[in-house]
């Protein structure tokens, strides 16, 4: 009997514990921009209760890639997982907005096209669908189009359509000609019979795809917040590189219908196990902010004197790294 009661009495405390840590959790609004493999890490710390483990309340805002920046800074969802290039230009133009974290820091992109087209010089005359015009999908769809040997603009003009999906649609039905995916949708479309005029994937290219941003202003007022959103971000890329398993059960359920087991493993192998992809330690990549800069330095002045290091805070990726967070995180 007495055995029991202290059984009880200790299952009770660990209830009132745990009740007071939920109790303590900040509630944070955090946005993303495209139903796609770079939002990954958010999805796992979501789903797997890894934001909850470190006292966060996180609730996921799904946002017009072109409303990210806004949301930062009207501050409605203060943490975004945000592409490179929005974040980039909106502080160009006088915002506080920087990436934190790295996320995906290579590009892994391929150039796909409707079935009937199977060479370059096919696609000439055509269109090729984009997110917007000087948006990143922008940026590789050009990018591919010169390692081809056509001249964006001369030999294909582009079609700013949208997400994904949308762009997905335009080519099935035959509005653009060819459109830029990652995976899975590359995968996807490739075993329906579209065909991979240029494999931006294979080049490694760095360039700042999609990782963690904030404003400068949330972090000086909120560092513990911001502090464990990037020590969840780290754990969220652990998990996803250690337990495949359950990356592809999260992967399936925000690519509703996908359940091909072929493309979800080859999806994981291209994204999540690539280190040069998807970094352990995610530092924001500056070479790939770089890459931005040249990018937009024919439409932004500024981005010609611009420094690639007043893009970034570093601080939260460097104590994580120092503190040998990381490297003990692997160990286990």
């Amino acid at each position: 009997m007495i055995y029991l009661r202290l059984t009880t009495f200790f299952t009770i405390g660990l209830v009132l514990i745990a009740n007071y840590a939920y109790g303590q959790l900040t509630k944070i609004n955090v946005s993303y921009s495209s139903i796609s493999t770079d939002q990954l890490p958010a999805w796992v710390a979501k789903e797997t209760g890894i934001f909850t483990k470190n006292g966060l309340d996180v609730q996921l805002v799904y946002v017009r890639a072109a409303m990210s920046a806004m949301g930062l800074l009207s501050g409605d969802t203060p943490i975004a997982q945000a592409a490179g290039p929005g974040i980039v230009s909106s502080n160009l133009q006088g915002s506080d907005t920087v990436m934190i974290a790295g996320g995906v820091v290579a590009l892994n992109h391929w150039l796909i096209s409707r079935p009937e087209i199977k060479t370059p010089q096919q696609l000439k005359g055509g269109f090729v669908a984009v997110g917007a015009i000087g948006s990143l999908t922008d940026y590789v769809a050009r990018f591919a189009l010169r390692k081809i040997g056509l001249t964006p603009l001369k030999d294909v003009s582009m079609l700013a359509i949208g997400a994904p999906p949308d762009r997905i649609l335009a080519v099935e039905t035959g509005r653009a000609q060819a459109t830029v995916v990652i995976p899975p949708a590359s995968f996807v479309m490739q075993k329906r019979g579209y065909n991979v005029l240029a494999d931006v994937a294979a080049l490694g290219l760095p360039y700042q795809v999609a990782g963690v941003a904030t404003t400068r202003s949330f972090i000086n007022k909120n560092p513990d917040i911001v502090r464990k959103y990037m020590q969840a971000q780290v754990e969220a890329v652990h998990k996803m590189k250690t337990d495949r398993a359950t990356t592809l059960k999260v992967l399936t359920k925000y690519f509703s219908g996908l359940k091909d087991r072929e493309i979800l493993d080859k999806t994981y192998d291209q994204i999540v196990a690539s280190d040069k992809i998807l970094p352990p330690k995610q530092y924001p990549t500056l070479d790939g902010i770089r890459t931005i800069l040249e990018t937009l330095a024919d439409r932004e002045p500024k981005a010609k004197a611009a420094k690639p290091e007043d893009f970034v805070d570093m601080r939260f990726a460097k104590q994580l790294d120092e503190s040998g967070f990381v490297e003990r995180l692997y160990r286990k």
